[in-house]
């Protein structure tokens, strides 16, 4: 942001220059009118870049080397269960069967509105469909918790982005995975792992990240209640969407983590890096006193019987559209029967009138 604010100031400086050096002195008030103008505008452009700006936190971030990962009280980062840390990577679990790790923040994140960036690799000897079972980001209340949702306990409370690797609803022939998603709960909400966390998601996207060559990032934003989420997988250095949803409701104080889960079927799940940033986004008074009296203690989601009614409508659009061709496909049938039918009789009737 500070190199738009230098260009600006740079710019401003040549308009000047422009009216005082042709070789006529521009007029004393016209001068301070324009040098006024200017710092108008100047002011607007870094209100623009302040609403903009971005600072990273490094107390809630992990990167190369990996000097704040350890079991002492003054590091920031825990490991849990079959995590590793090598010069590489954040190893969440290795490419072996029964195994789960996990990374967690040991600093509670009290940031209003943030930016998480995930840089995290999938790989393994697996071939399609033989490979799982995934990994997860998570911002959540509780932390160091092992358990069957990608590593973690269920009944979590708070948000958790899944990269799931693995279909286990084999009847669902919709869905292409490797497959990302996001649920947040509130205590008592269950992960359906049969159903691949469906019943509960707020939406998600397909994402081929297995075994590629290039990076494969992951972007979480938090922005007035809003919950963006989106991919870079391609290589290309470009974010695509995969879910935007307004009405996301996360308490502060929460912990950062991320885990990974193997079964029968196995994958290395590693954390290259998760950089947290600060987005300091500007608020009218009459927002800041709403937010200050509307404070979040659990999580929510705003109209989330609409969101999960919308689902179960998509859900069955596949099974809608091969009745109605099916149906459709039986009536041309029938149609063309009855033609043969009625064309046969009235060709006889001709043939005796004929004799």
């Amino acid at each position: 942001m500070a190199a738009t604010s230098g260009s600006s100031h740079h710019s401003d400086s040549k308009l000047l220059v422009r009216f005082t050096c042709r070789g006529k002195k521009m007029p004393f008030k016209l001068y301070w009118t324009v040098v006024f103008f200017l710092f108008t505008l100047n002011r607007c452009f870094a209100d623009d870049d302040h609403e903009m700006e971005e600072f990273l936190k490094r107390e809630h971030s992990l990167s190369k080397p990996y000097q704040g990962v350890g079991s002492s009280g003054s590091s920031h980062w825990e490991l849990m269960g079959d995590a590793m840390v090598t010069t590489e990577q954040v190893r969440l679990t290795p490419d072996m069967q029964s195994r789960q790790g996990a990374i967690w923040s040991r600093i509670p994140c009290h940031l209003k509105d943030w930016e998480l960036q995930v840089h995290f690799k999938i790989h393994g000897q697996g071939k399609k469909n033989l490979n799982g079972d995934g990994l997860a980001i998570w911002y959540t209340k509780e932390r160091m918790q092992k358990g069957p949702v990608f590593g973690n306990m269920d009944n979590f409370t708070g948000l958790g982005v899944f990269v799931d690797t693995y279909p286990n609803e084999e009847k669902h022939l919709e869905r292409i995975f490797p497959f990302v998603l996001a649920m947040v709960g509130n205590g008592s909400i269950s992960y359906d792992h049969e159903l691949d966390g469906r019943p509960t998601e707020l939406g998600g996207c397909n994402a081929m990240v297995r075994n590629l060559k290039h990076d494969t990032f992951l972007f979480i934003r938090y922005v007035r209640r809003r919950l963006t989420v989106m991919i870079d997988i391609d290589g290309q250095h470009e974010w695509r969407d995969c879910l935007d949803l307004p009405g996301v409701r996360l308490p502060q104080g929460y912990y950062f983590g991320a885990s990974a889960i193997t079964g029968d079927l196995s994958d290395n799940h590693d954390i290259i890096s998760m950089k947290l940033y600060q987005l300091t986004v500007l608020r009218s008074k009459k927002e800041e006193e709403e937010e200050e009296e509307d404070v979040i203690t659990i999580p929510s989601v705003d109209n989330m019987e609409l969101i999960r009614l919308g689902q179960r409508e998509e859900g069955m659009s596949g099974i809608a559209i091969f009745f109605t061709v099916l149906f459709s496909m039986l009536g041309c049938i029938f149609l063309i029967v009855i033609g043969l039918v009625v064309y046969s009789h009235w060709s006889e009737n001709r043939r005796k009138r004929f004799y």
